[in-house]
């Protein structure tokens, strides 16, 4: 008597890319660096900047930091993925940061806002878009009045963005809130998101980059 068929290895989930954004002051980055924490096997894509490092921050973690001249040399050559100029300075993905990452199976977690995030959706409309947006306007008011890095005029601006880019949280996948004090809640959320999502990801996404 023969003993029961040995089953195939189950064929493992294609990449997921995973796009966070929100408006200046949500928390996208102290939550990123939370699910840093974690541990999962995710690439954390990181974007390039022409803006001042700011204290505190690590060249090639937080931000690629370049020059200008730089900067639009790999826009010229299409090495980057989107870039746009935010506040007076460019942000842009360099495509291998994300790419590479895709290509060896690896799960890409992107940062970015909501104005490159439709550029990423244009792209690749599989991309799993989560929006990380603070309780209140109020409370955005307050999280960036305590930074200390932007003058009254620069703080009102933003706030104005902000409205503007709450505006458009429909064309998003998720919302998380990111509330004062309770940033594990957000990160959980984010992670559990992601566990589900792995189930439905698209294998034609590398293709789309």
């Amino acid at each position: 008597m023969t003993g029961p068929a040995e089953l195939p290895p189950a064929s493992p989930a294609p990449p997921l890319l995973v796009v966070v954004s929100g408006p200046s002051g949500s928390g996208k980055g102290t939550l990123l660096a939370a699910l840093r924490g974690l541990e999962r096997p995710w690439h954390f894509a990181v974007t390039a900047t022409t803006r001042p490092m700011r204290p505190g921050e690590v060249d090639g973690q937080d931000y690629i930091f370049m020059d200008e001249a730089d900067f639009l040399r790999m826009r010229e050559r299409d090495e980057l993925l989107e870039s746009a100029p935010v506040y007076d300075r460019w942000y842009g993905v360099p495509r291998w940061q994300v790419r590479d990452p895709l290509i060896a199976g690896q799960d890409v977690i992107l940062e970015i806002d909501v104005q490159g995030a439709a550029t990423i959706r244009r792209i690749a409309p599989e991309a799993l878009t989560i929006f990380v947006m603070p309780p209140s306007l109020d409370e955005l008011r307050q999280r960036l009045a305590g930074r200390g890095t932007e003058d009254a005029a620069t703080m009102e601006r933003r706030l104005q963005e902000a409205s503007a880019e709450l505006a458009r949280i429909g064309e998003f996948d998720y919302r998380v809130v990111n509330r004062n004090g309770q940033a594990d809640a957000a990160v959980r959320e984010i992670d559990a998101i992601i566990a589900a999502e792995k189930c439905r990801v698209n294998p034609r996404l590398v293709q789309m980059l």
